[in-house]
C-alpha cells in the first residue's frame, strides 16, 4: 500500500513552513520560499515528480516561489480564483476538490481572515482526512495577523478569521494534523506559536479562536497587533504580479577603497558576524546585523527600500547565506560584498577599524548608582529598542523607548550623552548602538537578557 508523507521545509529566519506532500512518486508543494532549490532538492531526494503547487494566499512577509517551481517543473499552479494576479494559474475556489495521484487528494476551504481570499487545503487519505494546509488561518495556538491589508480592514477580517477557524475545526476530526504556513517567529502571525506541531484536538484547548466568541476574539486580535516590518509593503504586489526565478550568483567584490567610499556615502554597509565579533573589532561606519539572528528581517525592515547594501562576511559562503535571505524578501541583488576579516576590510590601516562597548545588566545597575565598572561610562541615557507591545508590558524605569524599527530615522530624539542600549537579548540592541555609532554617538551595547534587569536590582515598571 501507499502511504502518504508530508515533508517540512522551515525558513527559520522568517518564521515560515513550506511543505511538500507525496505518495513516493508524485507531490504538491504548499507555499514555499523563493529559494526553490530546497524544494527541488528535497524532490530529488525522495524521487518524487512535482505535478501540483499550492498557495493558501498572495503572503505579505516574502516573495514566493511558486510560479518559478511551477514554470520549472511544468506543475499545475494552484491559486484563489478570486486574487487578480499577473500570471497564468490553475484558480481555484471554495469547494474544488483537487486529485493530485490516487492517494493524494486535497478539498479547497475558503478560510478567509488573514487576507480577504485565503484557502486552506484538507488533505485527504483513504480513511478520511489526514491534515489541513492552513497558511495563515489557524496556526498553533494563534492565527494569522488580520491588518496587512490595511487597519480599515483589520476589523472585519479579525471576525472572518474568527468564523474561518471554527469553521475548519468543524470540518476536521480531531486527530487531524495542522499546517500552518506562518507562527514560527513570522510577523504574519498575531502572536507567536507555542508548539512544534499540532493537532485540530489541540486547537480546540489552546488557539483563542476556538475558546472565545466573536466579539473577545476581535478585541484581543487588534490588541495584540504590534508593528510589522515595512518591506512587507512590496511583498504583496509582488507576489500578484508574480516573480521570476531568484538568481543566487555572487556579487561584486569590494576592495578597501570600495567600501570607504560606500561608507563614506552613508550607504548600508553591514557586518554579517555575530555581535560578539563586532564588538571586538569592526570597520568603523558598518551596521551589526548577525546572520545568528533574525538579519533578513531587521535588515529589510530598517534599511532604505531599493537603497545598495553591502555584505561584510567571514566567507565566501556567509555572504551567500545572508544573499539567500535577503532574496527571499525581494532584495535580489546586494551592490557589493567582501570577506575575509575587519583588518582586511580596512586595507591594513587600524585607523579604520573600531570597537563597541559591551555591558550586562549587572553592570548597568551598578554604573546607575555612580559606579561604573572599570573601563564603562556614566549611564546619560538608558535606551529601550524593544517593540511598543514589549515596552507596554514593562521597562526599566527611566530608560527612553524608541523601538528598533524606528531608530534610524529618529537619532536626533536620542538624548545627549553616552547612551546605553538594550533590547530583549542582545540582537536587535547591537544593531541599534551600530547606528548611534555611526551617527558619532557615545554608546555602550548592553548584551545581556531582559529578564536579568529585574534579577540585577534594576526597577521595573508597568507599560503605559
Amino acid at each position: 500500500m501507499t502511504e502518504l508523507s508530508v515533508e517540512v521545509v522551515q525558513t527559520s529566519s522568517l518564521g515560515d513552513r513550506s511543505y511538500l506532500a507525496h505518495d513516493g512518486r508524485v507531490a504538491i508543494v504548499v507555499d514555499p520560499q523563493r529559494d526553490i532549490d530546497r524544494i527541488l532538492a528535497l524532490a530529488g531526494r525522495l524521487g518524487v515528480s512535482i505535478t501540483h503547487v499550492a498557495e493558501t494566499h498572495l503572503h505579505n512577509d516574502y516573495v514566493s516561489g511558486g510560479l518559478a517551481l511551477a514554470k520549472l517543473t511544468g506543475a499545475a499552479y494552484l491559486v484563489a480564483a478570486d486574487d487578480e494576479v499577473g500570471f497564468d494559474r490553475h484558480p481555484v475556489t471554495e469547494g474544488d476538490e483537487i486529485t493530485v495521484s490516487t492517494v493524494i487528494r486535497l478539498r479547497v476551504v475558503a478560510t478567509p481572515g488573514h487576507t480577504f481570499h485565503h484557502l486552506s487545503y484538507v488533505l485527504d487519505g483513504d480513511t478520511g482526512p489526514i491534515g489541513v494546509f492552513t497558511g495563515g488561518s489557524l496556526l498553533f495556538g494563534t492565527t494569522g495577523r488580520t491588518d496587512l491589508l490595511g487597519k480599515q480592514h483589520a476589523h472585519i477580517l479579525a471576525e472572518h478569521q474568527h468564523a474561518s477557524a471554527r469553521r475548519l475545526a468543524d470540518l476536521l476530526p480531531d486527530g487531524a494534523q495542522v499546517w500552518p504556513t506562518h507562527g514560527f517567529g513570522s510577523f504574519c502571525s498575531a502572536t507567536q506559536s507555542d508548539a512544534p506541531e499540532s493537532t485540530i484536538g489541540r486547537e480546540r484547548t489552546a488557539n483563542p479562536a476556538l475558546r472565545l466568541e466573536t466579539d473577545d476574539f476581535v478585541e484581543q486580535t487588534l490588541a495584540g497587533l504590534d508593528a510589522y516590518p515595512a518591506f512587507y509593503a512590496h511583498m504583496g504586489a509582488r507576489n500578484t504580479a508574480g516573480a521570476d526565478l531568484i538568481d543566487l550568483t555572487p556579487v561584486a567584490a569590494a576592495d578597501p577603497a570600495e567600501l570607504a567610499a560606500r561608507i563614506a556615502a552613508g550607504e548600508w554597509v553591514v557586518d554579517l558576524r555575530n555581535r560578539k565579533a563586532f564588538a571586538h573589532r569592526h570597520l568603523t561606519g558598518t551596521l551589526s546585523f548577525g546572520l545568528d539572528g533574525p538579519m533578513s528581517t531587521w535588515l529589510g525592515w530598517m534599511a532604505p527600500w531599493g537603497a545598495p547594501i553591502t555584505l561584510l562576511g567571514d566567507s565566501a559562503q556567509h555572504v551567500a547565506d545572508a544573499q539567500r535571505e535577503l532574496a527571499r524578501i525581494g532584495i535580489d541583488r546586494p551592490a557589493a560584498a567582501a570577506t575575509g576579516s575587519p583588518e582586511q576590510w580596512a586595507g591594513g590601516d587600524d585607523n579604520r577599524l573600531a570597537q563597541l562597548t559591551a555591558a550586562t545588566f549587572t553592570d548597568l545597575a551598578a554604573a546607575r548608582t555612580g559606579t561604573p565598572p572599570h573601563g564603562l561610562r556614566a549611564v546619560d541615557v538608558l535606551l529601550d529598542v524593544r517593540m511598543s507591545n514589549e515596552w507596554r508590558t514593562d521597562h526599566i524605569d527611566g530608560a527612553t523607548h524608541i523601538p528598533l524599527p524606528d531608530l534610524a530615522n529618529r537619532l536626533a530624539a536620542v538624548p545627549a550623552g553616552t547612551v546605553w542600549v538594550h533590547c530583549g537579548s542582545g540582537y536587535r540592541a547591537a544593531a541599534a548602538t551600530s547606528l548611534l555609532q555611526r551617527a558619532g554617538r557615545q554608546v555602550v551595547h548592553i548584551d545581556d537578557a531582559y529578564p536579568n534587569a529585574a534579577a540585577a536590582g534594576l526597577p521595573i515598571v508597568p507599560g503605559n
